[in-house]
């Protein structure tokens, strides 16, 4: 006699039970769900070439208006000092060190004053809103981006 409820040793699912997925079946698909994590990254790297030379130009145009507007708001200059070298900068008064990924390559022009090495030079933003000027180039390959900080204005463009 069939009421609708189902004893421990039936496996139908019915009324009164619902289908499930065994600990296997979730342990795969756990499986399955990490392997396509860990592989998407280098593979979307791969299918956008550029998109890390962008991003990098991005963050570096990012740290040049912030250092701007630092100068502007606390009244004193404020310097993005470049060390081609070791690829990485850092804005004056704050303790963070950025750092380029090293497959990528740059250059710094500026003013010959600006420079506070051979391997380090710097753009300086000034209170009154100038600043000394330059041009940093982002390369990887035949691509290339040139972040610009005009000396009369301070401004700050990224052209490809």
């Amino acid at each position: 006699m069939k009421t609708g409820m189902w004893s421990a040793g039936n496996r139908e699912p019915g009324p009164g039970r619902d289908a499930g997925f065994t600990l296997i079946e979730l342990i795969v698909v756990l499986v399955i769900a990490a392997a396509v994590v860990a592989l998407t990254p280098p593979l979307i790297a791969k299918a956008l070439p550029g998109v890390e030379l962008r991003a990098a130009a991005r963050e570096i145009a990012s740290s040049l208006r912030f250092a701007r507007n630092r100068a502007a708001t606390r009244r004193e200059e404020a310097v993005l000092s470049l060390d081609v070298r070791d690829k990485s900068y850092r804005v004056s008064g704050s303790p963070r060190t950025h750092r380029l990924p090293k497959h990528l390559e740059f250059s710094l022009t500026t003013a010959q004053t600006a420079g506070e090495s051979a391997d380090v030079g710097s753009i300086r933003f000034f209170p009154g809103g100038g600043s000394t000027g330059g041009r940093i180039e982002l390369s990887a390959g035949p691509r290339r981006y040139l972040v610009d900080v005009d000396w009369l204005t301070g401004r700050i463009q990224i052209l490809d």
